[in-house]
């Protein structure tokens, strides 16, 4: 075994050596040693390249170890010196921790990750990385017992609602706490949790440790560059903003909707870039009916399940029978009707600010009520379907949260739950307007003419193309312009339809280097040979690593339906 760099020793001691198991998603082995040669020789080229630190540090994490390994063996083939940090048993929690995975949480509470998941995390990312001959920075290399201290007594100083705003050395390390306990414990707030406080605590130990360890790297290794998956969560979106921090370019990158792509963003997590980023990136788009027919194709196999390699495929599902899902929902949809679609509890506290209301069920709660005063119109509640999800299933059910609020819906309320077979777009696409918090869906619906309502942090948002609420106030003053007299028309429709293309096919960059998956992990290494990832065989690829050594946008060059390019681009 090739002894990690920084950290010769850690692996040694009391702690059994962790098993190297085979990974099924990033076995580079086999490649390198076919070509041997061209990887030497791109090593030593390398040598005096720009600095690039491939920061995800949970090895365990299988939709990044293929991205993150395709990463550092392309960039090092265009000249980058290219290096790995990985966590070796050290943090007292992490995103690769889930209630789920313990009997008793009581047992996490007290001794952490360390028994249920550490060795095959540890296993898998060395088994990944070490067959690419990289540097591998281990987290026990940067921590002392004294941090240790520090960390444990800063969080143990915090009550719950302080954990959230903590800030440590100028890095918002609570936040990304608050957000790995929620996920932990798949809902939406702790208050009712009796460990939620000291769960919280430990994941802002963890976080004050990933910040430690992170700064004490950058600073000695001069690092140009840092690319993390995700962005958010501990450790990832604490390596992300401590590079910020530091003044190293924080690149942040996520699986995208349709199949083969991912998207990337700087500095911020993607979820914000894309609220954040200006309009000036589409809204001159040059629109023509090619751009439109690969939208409206897309879009027509995405709302089957098609042509995604992230989601939910739902069986036997209800698509365009009316008369069925009208007799399933006992609704007429004839009448006017106005469609909600929720986000899960957990998960849109953390992409989604809130704007108008608390949080989503608050915004939910306060709907029903409104419509319970409108007699002549119809809601339709769409219960986001990953709640129903085998993986990471929801502890928090909405439903569950309405109930204990509202035990009877109004007359005028129908619910589809979230393991319903029903189509959310056959429905949806028959309202006469849609309310969102922060799905993405909005902008679907909205490039197909249904008005759209916004009330949280949706990317959608101030885009020209929805109305925007800011607050409780403006959301009930657009609510009593229901029904609308039209579709969504106009200008704010072609915004729709240019910011949908710039979005699902711009700013989703196709990468042949990946190969989709059934189930999870979503996909694995596609690559036969070195070759293939050499400058100029993939414009996808040249385009990524173009912007993790230079900084430029991770836009991708503007297709249309009958190029020879886009029949070529992934679904």
């Amino acid at each position: 075994m090739r002894l990690p760099f920084f950290g010769r020793n850690a692996l040694d001691g009391a702690r059994p050596q962790p098993k190297f198991i085979k990974t099924q998603v990033s076995d580079w082995g086999p490649i390198i040693q076919r070509d041997a040669h061209r990887w030497k020789q791109a090593l030593r080229a390398a040598k005096a390249g720009p600095h690039i630190l491939i920061g995800t540090g949970a090895g365990g994490s299988l939709p990044s170890t293929p991205v993150d390994t395709l990463l550092a063996v392309a960039l090092t083939l265009r000249g980058a010196r290219v290096d790995f940090l990985l966590c070796d048993r050290q943090l007292p929690a992490c995103t690769e921790s889930y209630f789920g995975q313990f009997s008793d949480p009581l047992e996490f509470a007290k001794h952490g990750p360390l028994h249920v998941n550490c060795d095959r995390c540890l296993g898998h990312g060395l088994a990944s990385y070490e067959p690419l001959g990289l540097p591998i920075h281990l987290y026990s290399s940067f921590i002392a017992n004294k941090d240790r201290e520090r960390a444990a007594e800063q969080s143990a100083a915090l009550s719950l609602a302080e954990i959230k705003d903590f800030i440590f050395d100028d890095i918002p390390v609570g936040q990304q706490a608050y957000a790995n306990a929620l996920r932990f414990f798949v809902k939406g707030d702790l208050s009712d949790e009796p460990l939620g406080e000291a769960i919280a605590r430990r994941y802002l130990r963890a976080a004050i440790l990933s910040a430690i360890v992170t700064q004490r790297l950058l600073q000695k290794g001069k690092f140009e560059a840092t690319i993390v998956f995700d962005g958010i969560y501990v450790p990832f979106g604490v390596v992300g903003d401590t590079a910020v921090q530091n003044k190293v370019r924080a690149v942040r990158w996520g699986p995208g909707y349709r199949t083969q792509t991912l998207i990337f963003s700087h500095q911020e997590s993607r979820h914000l870039a894309l609220i954040h980023e200006p309009p000036t990136y589409w809204e001159n788009m040059l629109w023509d009916s090619d751009k439109e027919q690969l939208l409206f194709d897309y879009l027509d196999n995405r709302w089957s399940s098609r042509q995604n390699w992230i989601g939910l495929r739902v069986e036997n599902q209800i698509e365009n029978d009316i008369p069925e899902i009208e007799r399933q929902m006992g609704i007429d949809l004839t009448r006017p009707t106005v469609g909600l679609l929720t986000n899960l509890m957990w998960d849109g506290q953390i992409h989604y600010p809130s704007n108008a209301f608390s949080n989503i069920l608050d915004w939910v709660i306060k709907t029903i009520d409104y419509f319970e005063r409108r007699p002549e119109l119809q809601l339709v509640i769409r219960v986001h379907p990953m709640e129903a999800r085998d993986t990471l299933p929801t502890r928090q059910p909405i439903l569950g949260e309405i109930a204990k609020v509202r035990p009877q819906l109004p007359k005028n309320v129908f619910v589809i739950p979230p393991a319903s077979p029903i189509n959310t777009y056959a429905v949806m696409t028959r309202c006469n307007a849609v309310l969102i918090y922060g799905t993405r869906t909005g902008l679907e619906l909205a490039s197909m003419g249904v008005p759209v309502i916004v009330a949280g942090e949706a990317m959608v948002r101030d885009k020209g193309i929805t109305l925007d609420a800011h607050n409780a106030a403006e959301y009930f003053e657009f609510l009593d312009q229901l029904p609308f007299a039209s579709r969504l028309e106009g200008n704010a429709l072609a915004r729709a339809r240019k910011y949908a293309f710039y979005y699902y096919f711009l700013r989703m960059i196709p990468v042949r280097g990946l190969t989709a998956l059934q189930g999870f992990p979503p996909y694995k290494i596609a690559v036969n040979s070195l070759e293939d990832l050499l400058p100029g065989q993939d414009e996808g690829l040249d385009l990524i690593c173009q912007g993790i050594l230079e900084g430029s946008e991770f836009i991708y060059p503007m297709v249309t339906a009958n190029s020879a390019r886009a029949n070529q681009l992934p679904r």
